[in-house]
């Protein structure tokens, strides 16, 4: 076997990461005017909503699976004293992994961060009655990383119950994933609910401002939230400790790679010199 010629760092990746190729790029099934429009978007206000993209029968399954999963109520405001939460979703329920993987996300996703992200976040949430507003916050914000910046994760929120302006609805700063550091929400800017029927998806920068609406009805709103990041930072869950390996050898082979099985060049994420996917499968090259 010849060695690779190595001249500088970039070299390198043609070992591991060039052998182990993420399905990283294409349209994934959505058309190709729409992703663009969608982009364009994102760009512009820093958020846009994907509807219907769950059938009845889906949503159903999904709150069955679920909704016997859900914790205690918060440990905090943030987390909302009156919001129950499933975390690490992967190891107790497989219902979420269309959420994680839909192809309308990633072909989004595939034109925002680099080869091989990383699911950083995955949570089911229900807002109870009574529930005040979040705080609130970017989801990235906790990367020591000066803004105004590219954003460096990825959010989606998944309404698996209508997502009303009165029950908690996402509320959103349009524009906000624009802000330099040190600027934060007041009260004179505009803001938006979004408002979507159960099925739809709000897709985010990790940059833009955002929080979980009050909810003032009599009825908890169920939601989901997957969040994605730069393959080359540290997740918020620690999913290659939470998923059980049968499980990872079960999921599909997009959250397989995003739950950490998979290299970022040239070899941020190796395991004893090696691809992790080893752990999985000996014969792995």
């Amino acid at each position: 076997m010849t060695d690779p010629q190595v001249h500088r760092l970039e070299d390198l990746a043609t070992d591991l990461a060039r052998t182990h190729r993420s399905d990283h790029g294409g349209d994934r099934g959505v058309d190709a005017g729409r992703l663009e429009s969608e982009l364009t978007a994102l760009r512009r206000d820093g958020y846009v909503v994907l509807p219907d993209l769950l059938s009845s029968a889906e949503l159903d399954g999904l709150r069955a699976a679920v909704t016997p999963l859900l914790g205690p109520r918060g440990r905090n405001a943030f987390e909302g004293h009156r919001t129950r939460r499933v975390y690490s979703v992967l190891a107790k329920t497989r219902a979420a992994d269309r959420l994680v993987d839909h192809p309308h996300v990633l072909a989004l996703l595939d034109r925002l961060l680099r080869p091989n992200y990383l699911l950083s976040q995955l949570q089911i949430i229900s807002i109870g009655p009574g529930e005040d507003a979040q705080l609130p916050h970017p989801d990235d914000g906790f990367y020591p990383v000066p803004r105004p910046r590219k954003a460096l994760s990825v959010a989606t929120i998944w309404a698996l119950d209508d997502f009303t302006e009165e029950n908690g609805a996402t509320v959103v700063v349009p524009g906000s994933h624009r802000w330099p550091d040190g600027r934060q929400p007041v009260d004179a800017d505009p803001r938006t609910a979004a408002v979507m029927p159960a099925g739809s998806c709000i897709l985010f920068l990790g940059t833009l401002w955002h929080g979980g609406g009050a909810n003032r009805t009599g009825r908890p709103r169920l939601a989901a939230t997957a969040q994605y990041c730069e393959p080359w930072l540290r997740t918020q869950e620690a999913f290659a400790l939470s998923t059980p390996r049968d499980t990872a050898r079960a999921v599909s082979p997009d959250i397989r790679r995003m739950l950490g099985y998979s290299i970022h060049p040239p070899f941020i994420g190796a395991v004893d010199g090696l691809h992790p996917s080893r752990l999985l499968d000996p014969q792995t090259p």
